[in-house]
């Protein structure tokens, strides 16, 4: 179909293994902050939680990346997609509240293991178009969150939370066989069993020498300040709903399948309009899309509707999918010769900024309640945008 894009093998593989390790994941991941508050942790605590999830993803990245050179990067991330399944066994047989937050660490490391692993595999191949790849890999969790919400509340509904961790562990085995079968031969030529950590040392000194230049770090900067908005929403989007808009999780199960099933065919668009856009550009018009739809967020919290947030966050979720696929598009291409430590960073950057939004946006909330720090989260955002608009050429931004 012409309105599809096109999609390489390589993607579309990488896309349906990131699908499938997010679908498995989101069966029960949807009701994480509802099951953190009923356990008794305190709202600064569910930012702790998070925090201990994505902090150990960011720290472990670069070591993952050394790894990527010594073992192929698809058995790398199918090892990082058995241990999704360890954590969810965990989640059924841990119950002391010392080795919960423990299991939150090893999944923060399995997915670092998971997406620099991924991530080396499509910066090291010769992509036609780096950012149209990226935007698919990264719309594959709105397709998840599409179906895996509804699954995972039949099998909460019918066997208890034991059901729908058994599901994600079944889920997980089957996926990290996937990928290691579709992704081993086009990942083999990145293994270079001579590689040594000073290797990767003087790589890591290249990319930083790089980073500085003005064509670069200005828009690595707001690709972070979009993160740590992400942070806000992840932790505190779902408890918003419940708690000051007054949800009922079966409309809050709804309104996540039918946003992610609307999102579909724009994501189509998105592809196609980030196929022809410059990585620069999608990272500074993305970023303000996401910052103003955050502000007029917060300013409608007393006005909304099922439809209106509907409608706000499904253009908010667009303007940081073209922001996040600008960052990796634009990494990729300017250390094409280092794969393995450009996945590194690329990886560090998301799950840093959105642990540290987690985490401020945990201790912001209970002074300011939910409305004010969405606000502040998009003002942020936006003025982050704006300096780099003001200070970077415009012919990078065309």
């Amino acid at each position: 179909m012409f309105f599809i894009p096109k999609i390489e093998k390589i993607t579309m593989d990488a896309t349906i293994v990131h699908f499938f390790l997010l679908f498995g994941y989101k069966t029960f991941s949807l009701y994480f902050p509802l099951f953190l508050v009923a356990r008794g942790l305190s709202l600064p605590e569910v930012g702790y939680a998070f925090l201990l999830i994505y902090l150990p993803l960011a720290l472990f990245a670069p070591i993952a990346g050394f790894l990527n050179h010594k073992i192929n990067p698809a058995i790398l991330s199918a090892i990082g997609i058995l241990g999704y399944a360890l954590y969810a066994l965990g989640m059924i047989l841990i119950q002391n509240h010392t080795l919960f937050y423990f299991w939150q660490v090893l999944l923060g490391v399995s997915a670092a293991l998971f997406f620099v692993s991924i991530r080396s595999i499509l910066m090291g191949f010769p992509l036609e178009n780096t950012d149209r790849s990226f935007g698919w890999f990264y719309s594959a969790p709105f397709y998840a969150d599409a179906i895996a919400p509804a699954v995972g509340a039949f099998f909460v509904w019918q066997f208890n939370f034991v059901g729908v961790f058994i599901l994600s562990i079944v889920l997980h085995l089957f996926t990290a066989f996937f990928c290691f079968f579709k992704l081993r031969k086009p990942a083999r030529t990145l293994t270079d069993a001579g590689f040594k950590v000073g290797d990767s040392q003087n790589n890591y000194q290249k990319i930083f020498q790089l980073l500085k230049k003005r064509s670069i770090l200005p828009f690595l900067l707001i690709s972070f300040s979009v993160l740590l908005l992400a942070g806000f929403y992840h932790a505190f989007f779902v408890l918003f709903l419940k708690e000051q808009l007054v949800w009922s999780q079966n409309l809050i199960l709804i309104f996540i399948s039918v946003f992610s099933v609307l999102f579909l065919p724009l994501s189509f668009l998105l592809i196609k309009y980030l196929e022809k856009s410059n990585s620069r550009a999608s990272i500074f018009r993305g970023g303000l899309i996401a910052g103003l739809l955050s502000i007029i967020f917060g300013l409608a919290s007393g006005f909304l509707n099922f439809f209106s947030v509907l409608l706000i966050n499904v253009l908010r979720s667009a303007g940081a999918l073209i922001c996040n696929s600008g960052r990796s598009g634009l990494v990729s291409r300017s250390f094409k010769t280092e794969p393995e430590e450009a996945s590194a960073i690329d990886t560090v950057f998301a799950p840093l900024g959105v642990a540290l939004g987690a985490l401020v946006s945990g201790l912001l909330i209970g002074f300011f309640g939910y409305d004010l720090v969405f606000i502040f989260g998009g003002i942020f955002v936006v003025i982050v945008v704006l300096i780099v608009g003001i200070f970077v050429k415009r012919r990078e931004l065309r």
